[in-house]
């Protein structure tokens, strides 16, 4: 019988970033056989399989709730209360929950106290982690967060998304190093599982004529230009390397301004080419050697999954390691390490062996990360849950507490 999960998901389905990220993964569980209840706030790209039922809470027929109207907080928390009170009626048609933060508390307590089994989406470090990180390194370098950043402090966020943490019988992390953040603020091991995220091969696939030794070796950062992924850092080691003096950095991605200010006189060298916000980045990975990604935080950056099924190879932080494994089928630096990533990109710019082989084994490695694998991978951490869930659900006095409201 197939598993039966309600998810929900709190943003417009299928839009950028995350909201891909959960497309993908619904898309993904329904072809591993999972039946799929689906509430989201709203729906950009709907999902096209039998076994999904879409219900939008945030709308009624083509009427949208504004998220700016309400504030992410409030629409997530409006998201959360709804789909709370449809589990009620639900229950006996559903076999775990999957939640997403900011939009979950509810639904969590709701499914604690039916006695269903549930799980929290953790598609970046522990958040608390993640702002520490990142003002650290802010102070460092001497570049200034706007307040309504992403990552800025948010005691609000924390708020929200911390005692979800601790509801939630299991925290789905997709890396290991999002899961030692968990441990280090306190968590068990037992409460956290491994999934993983994915890429598309229809999209991200390399070229057929293999890699290109006409052009020169190129380099490539893809993704927002903010202090969190490191680009200071790649831009210093690229510099420092003998790369720069007859190979290209691309950058496609745009700045935080303040960051582009401070960056300002690195970026000018002729080596490196800006290219802001682009829409082929596909062909941009099968036309480079090595994507690179120095962050200082991370959840599971698809471009680096990406980048694997295009014959690209990453070049990356330890923070990246949820598809990538050192000298594997990537090269992969401890955080912060000027001279290690210094290292890393002199030995792919000046050994084409080396740079072929960590190609082939990407290739090679490629099958496992998809989608569709990322899909079988959850269906089965839904049945080890599930599995675990007679008697062994947390009993921490912040759920008996949460349950006594």
């Amino acid at each position: 019988m197939p598993i039966r999960v309600l998810y929900s998901f709190p943003h417009k389905l299928g839009a950028g970033r995350i909201c891909y990220t959960a497309w993908q993964q619904v898309s993904g569980l329904a072809a591993a056989g999972v039946d799929v209840l689906l509430f989201t706030g709203a729906v950009q790209k709907p999902v096209a399989a039998a076994n999904v039922t879409t219900r939008t809470t945030l709308g009624l027929g083509k009427l949208r709730i504004p998220y700016r109207l309400l504030g992410t907080i409030r629409a997530c928390a409006l998201h959360d209360w709804i789909v709370a009170r449809s589990l009620e009626r639900l229950a006996d048609r559903i076999d775990i929950v999957h939640t997403w933060p900011l939009g979950a508390l509810e639904t969590l307590k709701t499914a604690a106290r039916l006695g269903i089994p549930s799980v929290l989406e953790r598609p970046n470090a522990h958040t608390r982690f993640a702002y520490t990180a990142v003002e650290k390194e802010c102070e460092r370098i001497g570049v200034h967060l706007p307040a309504n950043h992403e990552h800025a402090f948010k005691q609000n966020v924390l708020d929200r998304e911390e005692p979800e943490y601790a509801m939630a019988d299991r925290l789905l992390c997709p890396s290991d190093f999002v899961a030692r953040t968990f441990r280090e603020q306190g968590f068990p091991s037992t409460k956290l599982a491994r999934h993983q995220y994915g890429f598309d091969p229809a999209i991200y696939f390399p070229n057929a004529n293999g890699s290109g030794t006409s052009r020169p070796f190129t380099m490539l950062f893809v993704g927002v230009c903010a202090v969190r992924k490191g680009l200071h850092f790649a831009l210093d080691a690229w510099l420092r390397s003998p790369a720069h003096n007859t190979g290209r950095f691309l950058i496609a991605g745009e700045f935080l301004p303040a960051y582009a200010q401070k960056l300002s006189g690195k970026l000018d060298h002729p080596s490196i080419q800006v290219l802001g916000h682009r829409n082929d980045v596909p062909e941009l990975m099968r036309n480079s050697d090595v994507v690179v990604l120095p962050s200082i935080e991370e959840g599971s950056p698809l471009v680096c999954a990406d980048a694997i099924g295009s014959g690209c190879v990453p070049v990356v932080s330890e923070a990246c390691n949820g598809s990538c494994s050192h000298m594997e089928n990537a090269l992969v630096h401890p955080i912060g390490n000027v001279d290690n990533l210094t290292e890393h990109i002199t030995m792919v710019y000046k050994d084409r062996t080396l740079l072929n082989q960590l190609r082939r084994t990407a290739l090679e490695s490629a099958p496992t990360i998809t989608w569709t694998a990322a899909g079988v991978r959850l269906r089965d951490v839904y049945r080890d849950v599930i599995a675990d869930s007679n008697g062994t659900k947390c009993n921490s006095d912040f759920v008996r507490e949460a349950l006594a409201t």
